[in-house]
């Protein structure tokens, strides 16, 4: 099990922690196996697009409500932090938040000069700049890709404006560069909260449950009620005097194993919270576990199976009804690892084919070190495999050739961008940003009634195909989906051709490649 270490001012990166890739094709199964056993990146001939770790951090520090958040770079960079302030005031119904604030985003705006003489002053004046104008109780600085370059001292500049200023000012470590799995991100912002922000515990209060999640819905705070608790969400919606005594929850739980794999560790091997032993629950089966794993934890096993017995009774009829109408049809799934594994969960459940998948990296263990909260292992188990399964970083070109090959009834994402996709060749495509909306087994009948809903009514997109323009050509269209894929079999070929091809014309193997490859 990975070891946590909060005296190092940046997180380790998933790379080196957990061993995560980007780069990989085949089968769900086929990667289960692998991720058991060793498991090796593979990368890209060409490349479109890729994530940032630095959104990711922003997306766990920009939505805690008495926060100030820095960037610390060219103004261009702070671009991707407002997207969540939208989030902020669009979702905070969902949570029952009355009087979400305002956030405050602010960027040091450096500039060539300053990548010539340092960028630390500035930072410095910044972080003082908005103590005096919002006055809040943490100030966050992200770093970018800029002010790594140049080696600002960021966590000397932070240290000094804490002691000044007698609040948290927490330096996070999330340069672009510095990790391919975007989803680092949140380990660095987590990693700068539980250094700077989370205290040792002052009691043990049982009555509180840690979640770590996005932004969805307040379902937890029904679950949680008899087993007489309530929901500590981190980070989204939470202040700064709430994530302060995240130590003193009796356990810890997540929405999405992705997300809070490393903070789920610091807490239990840091302050003592237990982190439940299971995946989030997304289907009958994984619900089941997650319940009774809750129940003992808390040492509360009958209140968990008579809450198991109470919701079956009231959903099982629900979800066999939606199960009949779903029944065959065939479905895509494309999202980040741990909530596209969830969504394979849902298909599953719902007697639905999954015929892909385009997942955004791959994390092949938690920091948790358990078998039970390895969510992709727990549906080829309980559902069977799923073909086509690419793990990516959000390589649209790829999913575009897949979903024109495969032509599923329904094209389900997690991200926003990537269902135009679907439309565009005429698929019925489904996205919901609320991640609790599928959740339990209330969340089989929600999330298939919205399946069937988009299944149904799918005039819209089979016209928009009809009259849309596909920026891919006819020629990648035709190409395997994963031709530019280190390791593909088509790809083997051609570079095994072209071998062959240049010993004929120079009489040895160019570059120094053997003839047997």
């Amino acid at each position: 099990m990975p070891k946590t270490n909060l005296a190092y001012p940046s997180v380790q990166i998933r790379e080196t922690r957990i061993n995560s890739i980007t780069g990989y094709q085949g089968t769900a199964r086929g990667l289960v196996s692998a991720s058991q056993c060793g498991l090796r990146d593979k990368s890209r001939g060409f490349s479109q697009c890729v994530g940032c770790a630095t959104s990711k951090a922003a997306c766990m520090t920009v939505l805690i409500q008495d926060a100030a958040v820095i960037s610390h770079g060219p103004v261009g960079c702070s671009s991707c932090l407002h997207e969540f302030a939208f989030t902020y005031r669009v979702n905070a119904c969902l949570r029952d938040v009355p009087n979400p604030t305002q956030r405050r985003i602010f960027s040091t705006n450096l500039t060539e000069r300053d990548t010539v003489y340092g960028g630390a002053a500035k930072l410095a004046a910044a972080v003082r700049e908005v103590k005096e104008r919002v006055n809040p109780n943490a100030i966050f600085v992200l770093t970018t890709c800029a002010a790594g370059i140049i080696g600002d001292d960021t966590e000397n500049v932070c240290d000094e404006a804490e002691e000044e200023l007698g609040i948290p000012v927490v330096a996070i470590y999330c340069e672009g560069f510095r990790s391919t799995v975007w989803t680092t991100g949140f380990d660095a912002a987590y990693h700068g909260i539980a250094r700077k922000l989370i205290k040792p515990a002052r009691e043990h209060r049982p009555d509180v449950i840690n979640v770590i999640n996005f932004w969805g819905s307040d379902i937890f705070k029904e679950w949680f009620a008899p087993f007489g608790a309530r929901p500590n969400y981190i980070t989204p919606y939470a202040t700064v005097a709430a994530l302060e005594r995240s130590s003193e929850a009796a356990a810890t739980v997540q929405a999405c194993s992705t997300l809070g794999s490393y903070l789920g560790a610091v807490l239990e091997q840091d302050f003592g919270v237990p982190e439940i032993p299971a995946a989030p629950p997304y289907g009958v089966a994984q619900t089941d576990r997650w319940f009774r794993a809750l129940g003992k934890l808390l040492g509360k096993e009958d209140t968990a199976e008579a809450l198991i017995a109470e919701k079956k009774d009231k959903y099982l009829p629900k979800i066999a009804e939606v199960r009949g109408k779903l029944k065959g049809k065939r479905a895509y799934v494309t999202a980040g690892a741990a909530h596209g594994h969830a969504l394979l969960d849902v298909l599953g459940e719902l007697g639905m084919e999954a015929v892909g998948a385009a997942v955004f990296h791959h994390d092949p263990f938690y920091d948790s070190g358990r078998a039970e909260n390895d969510q992709l292992a727990q549906r080829v188990c309980d559902y069977g495999d799923v073909p086509n399964f690419n793990i990516c970083n959000k390589q649209e070109f790829e999913l575009v050739n897949a979903l024109n090959k495969l032509r599923p009834d329904v094209l389900l994402a997690r991200h926003g961008g990537m269902t135009l996709w679907g439309a565009k060749l005429g698929i019925p495509a489904l996205l919901i940003g609320d991640e609790h909306y599928s959740m339990g087994y209330e969340g089989l009948v929600n999330y298939g009634g919205r399946l069937i809903e988009a299944i149904e009514n799918d005039e819209f997109v089979k016209n928009l195909e009809k009259h849309a323009v596909n920026p891919y050509t006819k020629w990648w269209l035709a190409q395997d989906p994963y031709t530019f894929l280190q390791g593909t079999e088509r790809r083997l070929r051609a570079e095994r051709r072209l071998r062959t091809e240049r010993c004929q014309q120079g009489g040895q193997c160019a570059g120094g490649l053997g003839a047997g490859g």
